[in-house]
């Protein structure tokens, strides 16, 4: 009976916590639920490390200034709300609404495409890269070169600011004779291809506040500087690694030993 007692007084001193009701922030205590707060995630490279192809000076502004505004910006929106608890992708998704952005939707976005666009660059990168990114990219494209200037058509036809993707997808198997291809698109303002379903491998901001200090209205120019001078293929290489975990982009093949016939 004692041990009992000690026992009632030791449940007694423990906080209350109660399930969560439909509400995902109604509880019955001081806990709280995981709280996502935005930050400006620094660059993997130093701020006058790409010159002369993309100055320091616009690193200062697209980095120090647009990135920051927009990371400071949604946690305005977000804070004290139930949209806390959300990870940076599932907020993006969640804010698109079916093409039906929610207020807080391009801050998201805007954050989620500069953390990707600053790691799809580095100082000397470009050119061409190697191994099975180069064997995809041939695959579904035909050639490298037919890749680079789809890529240059995408990124130069977006009317506006934007972006344009090297993406991966679902493809029916039926039709394409795979399960998933490498495909490019433009999309506008924060919209990205995550939300569309499918896994972003590399992108360019053709926002002019990328690239007009350092090549005013040649964009074009600044798209072929992009691809032979900054893409760091080594981060598209473990995008892939990561991609083929949820996509399979080759034939499926059944020995014919594992086939029952009946």
């Amino acid at each position: 009976m004692g041990l009992g007692r000690e026992m009632e007084k030791l449940i007694d001193r423990l906080p209350s916590f109660s399930p969560p009701s439909s509400s995902r922030r109604k509880f019955a205590s001081s806990y709280r639920p995981i709280v996502m707060e935005s930050y400006l995630k620094p660059l993997p490279f130093e701020m006058d490390a790409l010159d002369p192809h993309m100055s320091k000076q616009t690193l200062e502004i697209h980095w120090g200034k647009h990135h920051r505004s927009y990371v400071d910006n949604l946690n305005k929106q977000i804070v004290g709300t139930e949209l806390e608890s959300m990870q940076l992708d599932e907020l993006l998704k969640f804010g698109y609404n079916n093409a039906n952005p929610t207020a807080y939707f391009n801050n998201a976005g805007q954050v989620w495409n500069h953390d990707f666009f600053g790691n799809s660059i580095k100082p000397e990168g470009g050119k061409q890269p190697s191994g099975e990114v180069l064997y995809l990219i041939k695959r579904d494209f035909g050639s490298f070169e037919a890749f680079v200037d789809e890529f240059k058509q995408a990124a130069a036809a977006q009317f506006g600011s934007g972006w344009a993707w090297l993406f991966a997808k679902k493809t029916d198997p039926l039709v394409e004779k795979n399960f998933a291809k490498l495909a490019i698109e433009k999309t506008h303002n924060a919209v990205n291809p995550l939300i569309l379903g499918h896994i972003p491998l590399l992108t360019i901001d053709v926002w002019e506040h990328a690239y007009y200090l350092d090549f005013q209205n040649r964009r074009a120019d600044y798209i072929s500087t992009f691809i032979d001078e900054l893409i760091s293929w080594e981060t598209v290489i473990a995008r892939l690694a990561r991609a083929k975990k949820f996509l399979n982009f080759y034939d499926v093949v059944v020995p014919l030993d594992q086939y029952e016939y009946l």
